[in-house]
């Protein structure tokens, strides 16, 4: 590698690391200042837009840098946690899930289409996930917290059909958490095209 190129290297190294930082500052900013209950969901489930910078970090420069964006706003998230960091744990498990697919199918291409196929399956790959990690991992440990006839018994107050918690999860948090990813990726493909080129400055959409 010659000197000219290494200096390239370096250039895009720290642009990379900078956007990072500052989708991780954002992502964490709107996690703490603009999320809202929905009245579908039980109270102790939020909506917010923090995947946003996620999705973007990852779309514009490699699923790494979205799974650092979701790690540092979950970390940052634990000194505000009301749930122990059993709603941290359970975040940062989603979004990668959302992040990961999206940056790996968009990675080494300039086509806005393959950043909207790799949003679509991190959408219902988050939704699918979002059954896994709950039931066997997030609920569990958040029985610490909320003992699961009390869980369980929020959902029924909204619907009284469900009798266990993987009719919670299929009838109620599968579905919102796909409405979730699909609405990060709705806002994030078309800012994806404009902040691409400051990464790559032969970026053309083709």
């Amino acid at each position: 590698m010659n000197i000219s190129a290494a200096k390239k290297t370096h250039t895009f190294d720290v642009r990379k690391l900078v956007f990072t930082a500052l989708m991780a500052a954002l992502s964490t900013v709107l996690a703490q200042f603009l999320s809202f209950k929905v009245p579908i969901m039980p109270s102790f489930i939020s909506f917010d837009f923090s995947d946003v910078p996620a999705v973007l970090a990852s779309l514009t420069m490699g699923p790494i840098s979205g799974v650092a964006v979701c790690l540092v706003k979950n970390l940052a998230g634990l000194f505000t946690s009301m749930t122990g960091g059993v709603g941290e744990l359970s975040n940062f498990l989603l979004a990668a899930s959302l992040v990961l697919p999206a940056g790996f199918i968009a990675r080494n291409t300039h086509k806005t289409s393959r950043a909207i196929i790799g949003c679509a399956v991190g959408a219902v790959s988050m939704a699918l996930i979002s059954v896994a990690t709950n039931y066997f991992v997030v609920y569990p440990i958040y029985t610490a917290i909320m003992p699961m006839d009390t869980i369980i018994g929020m959902y029924k107050a909204i619907n009284p059909n469900v009798n266990s918690l993987l009719d919670c999860l299929v009838i109620f948090n599968m579905p919102f958490t796909f409405v979730k990813g699909a609405i990060a990726s709705c806002i994030s493909v078309p800012l994806y095209k404009r902040l691409r080129p400051i990464f790559n400055s032969v970026y053309a959409e083709k």
